[in-house]
C-alpha cells in the first residue's frame, strides 16, 4: 500500500495485535495509517463491556478482527470462553463499528466445515463444524455478516508464522528434541503464511480505497464472505517434511525419522476436518487477490 491510496488518516483498530495475523497487520499498516492495537488490559474480547468501551474510545473507521480463541482442543472444555471471544465479540465489534458508520474485516477458518467434501470448499457450501472452536467461529462469521456494517469475512487455513503457537514452530522445536516425529498424513489443506494474509488485507484496502470517507462505501460494495489461502495443497506430514528440509539446512536436528500416521492414531480432544481445502476463486475474481503457492511462501517465512 502506498500513501497515494489516500487513507493515511484512517484510524484502524486491530484486535489480536500480538497474534500471528494481528502482528503482521500492525507491522504492515502502521506506516500508512493510525493503527491502534490495544493490550488485553484495554480490550478483553471475552468482556462485552471492555469491547464497547474500547471501540467508543478509539472511534475507528475500520476494525480488523484478528483476535480469536484458537486453542482448538482446549475449547472443548472451555466452550463458554471460546463462544465469548469467537462468536459474541465479533457481533459486538460489528454492531459498534456500524454505529460509527465504519467497516469491519473479520478473519475466520476452514474449521467451519466438516471436511467430508472431496473437492475444495467454496463460500456457498453448507458449514458443519466438528468442534466447539469451529462452531464458535462459524457463529462469529454469521454475526458479522448479519450486521449493518460493511464487512469482509476472510476464511483462511493452516496459518503459520514465526510467532505464537503454530505447526511450523512446533515441528522445528520437536525436531530438536525427539528422534522421531509422527505426523498426520490424511488431512489435506493449504498452509498459509500469516504475513501473506496481512499483505492480502493491505492489498484489498489499497484496491478499494478512494479516500477515508469512501472506505465504508467501497467495502459495502464488495461486502461478503471470501476464502483466502495459499495456492496448492498438502498434508501435515508432507508440510512437516518440507519444514524440516529447509530448517535442516541451517540447524542440526535430533530427529532422524518422520513417520506418517492416520488421524485416528493422533489423540486430540477435538476432531479436525479431513479436507481443509478452500476454493479462492471468488476473491480473485472480485478483488484481484491471489496468494502464492504454499511451497513458495514457506522459504520466505522461515528466513524471516
Amino acid at each position: 500500500m502506498s500513501a497515494e491510496v489516500g487513507v493515511t488518516s484512517l484510524v484502524v483498530l486491530v484486535t489480536g495485535g500480538t497474534g500471528q495475523v494481528g502482528h503482521e497487520l500492525v507491522r504492515q499498516l502502521s506506516p500508512f495509517m493510525k493503527v491502534v492495537a490495544p493490550a488485553r488490559a484495554d480490550l478483553d474480547l471475552a468482556d462485552p463491556d471492555s469491547i464497547r468501551r474500547c471501540v467508543r474510545t478509539v472511534r475507528p473507521q475500520l476494525i480488523l478482527n484478528a483476535g480469536a480463541y484458537t486453542a482448538v482442543d482446549d475449547a472443548e472444555t472451555n466452550a463458554e470462553l471460546a463462544r465469548a471471544v469467537n462468536a459474541v465479540a465479533p457481533e459486538i465489534l460489528a454492531d459498534e463499528i456500524a454505529r460509527l458508520q465504519g467497516s469491519i474485516i473479520h478473519y475466520s477458518t476452514d474449521y467451519v466445515f466438516d471436511g467430508s467434501k472431496l473437492e475444495p470448499y467454496n463460500e456457498d457450501d453448507v458449514t458443519n463444524p466438528l468442534s466447539v472452536y469451529g462452531v464458535t467461529k462459524r457463529d462469529g462469521e454469521r454475526a458479522v455478516m448479519a450486521s449493518c456494517a460493511p464487512h469482509l469475512v476472510l476464511r483462511t487455513s493452516w496459518v503459520y508464522g514465526q510467532r505464537g503457537r503454530n505447526f511450523l514452530r512446533t515441528i522445528v522445536r520437536l525436531a530438536r528434541e525427539r528422534d522421531e516425529l509422527r505426523v498426520v498424513n490424511d488431512q489435506h489443506g493449504a498452509p498459509t503464511w500469516s504475513r501473506s494474509v496481512a499483505a492480502a488485507t493491505v492489498g484489498i484496502l489499497a484496491k478499494i480505497s478512494g479516500g477515508d470517507q469512501l472506505l465504508s462505501k467501497a467495502l459495502a460494495d464488495v461486502s461478503g464472505l471470501y476464502h483466502l489461502t495459499a495456492a496448492g495443497s498438502t498434508t501435515w506430514y508432507h508440510f512437516a517434511r518440507a519444514i524440516l528440509a529447509l530448517d535442516g539446512e541451517r540447524h542440526e536436528h535430533r530427529c532422524r525419522r518422520v513417520v506418517p500416521i492416520a488421524s485416528s492414531e493422533f489423540a486430540s480432544a477435538a476432531p479436525r476436518p479431513a479436507n481443509s481445502m478452500l476454493a479462492c476463486d471468488r476473491i480473485d475474481r472480485s478483488l484481484g487477490i491471489r496468494l502464492p503457492h504454499w511451497q513458495q511462501q514457506l522459504p520466505d517465512a522461515m528466513s524471516t
